[in-house]
């Protein structure tokens, strides 16, 4: 797993926030955290990967996410893309800017309640991101300073009445910070170690603890279980490995740590929806019809 870069934002001492509207052929830029709160828009991106905390998805044509938890990782990475015309609209905040003691006030309550579901990053659906694109490109190319902050807070107001927005990562920066040694240690070995053989009994001896204490205590700390954990890692590897490679399924069973693929198609299943073929299957749909526009 790589170790993700400390970003040093452009946002100023004398500015509330920092937006900028660019074009990219690629995305290249790291695996990353900030202090700073980010609003990323993604256009034309189809087939990028999306990584925000442990969660790892891929994106559509377009991708609008708020990364609400001081320092959690993220990045967006190429994968399948290959569009050669990706637009990115990025906006990066303090919280700070808004003082609990006016979030706490009844105005800006649904904004509060944003901003806190936003510490294990939020995604928008289509219909979010159709109702506020206009607003988001009109922000960026404002001059005027004033009016371009009285939009931003709309902007913020607007996304706060989603109902379609969903939480991506499972744990936010805060609680890493305030979680046990314990499980960050077991986490970031599971997270480098997928692949191999992971038991209860042998990570629980590598924080000295008895494997059914550490197993209540893994729940507790991680909000659920040892298991779940370490399937959502194997499966979040498994999903990117079966869009962008052509690896037979079985290898990618193996090289996500199992040893069957019977379990290996339940499990994905059961998370994905469909199966690990049918999953490939939609990607490949996806580049045929892009392949029939080009054309």
């Amino acid at each position: 797993m790589t170790k993700p870069i400390a970003e040093i934002t452009p946002l100023s001492d004398k500015d509330l926030f920092y937006v900028v509207d660019r074009r990219k052929t690629k995305l290249t830029f790291p695996l990353h955290t900030h202090p700073e709160l980010e609003l990323n828009y993604l256009e034309n991106a189809d087939g990028a990967v999306r990584v925000v905390g442990d969660r790892r998805e891929i994106i559509g044509k377009e991708d609008l996410v708020l990364v609400g938890s001081e320092n959690i990782e993220h990045a967006w990475e190429q994968g399948v893309c290959d569009t050669g015309d990706i637009r990115e609209i990025t906006i990066q905040f303090s919280r700070s800017i808004l003082s609990e003691e006016l979030l706490s006030r009844d105005q800006f309550s649904s904004i509060r309640v944003l901003l806190d579901r936003a510490q294990k990053g939020l995604t928008f659906s289509s219909s979010d991101i159709a109702r506020v694109r206009e607003l988001l490109e009109k922000l960026a190319g404002m001059e005027d300073k004033f009016l371009q902050f009285l939009h931003f807070l709309y902007l913020l107001y607007l996304l706060a009445q989603s109902t379609e927005a969903r939480e991506l990562s499972s744990f936010a920066s805060s609680e890493i910070y305030s979680e046990s040694r314990r499980v960050i240690k077991i986490k970031h070995y599971i997270r480098d170690h997928y692949g191999e053989e992971l038991s209860l009994p042998m990570l629980a001896g590598m924080v000295n603890m008895a494997p059914s204490s550490f197993s209540r205590f893994f729940q507790l700390r991680a909000g659920r279980s040892l298991a779940d954990y370490i399937a959502d890692i194997r499966i979040g590897h498994a999903a990117d490995l079966l869009s962008s490679t052509s690896m037979f399924v079985s290898e990618i069973c193996y090289q996500c740590g199992y040893n069957n693929i019977s379990n290996f198609n339940r499990i994905f299943k059961s998370r994905k929806g469909v199966t690990p073929s049918e999953y490939r299957s939609s990607f490949k749909q996806v580049n045929s019809q892009k392949d029939d526009e080009q054309e």
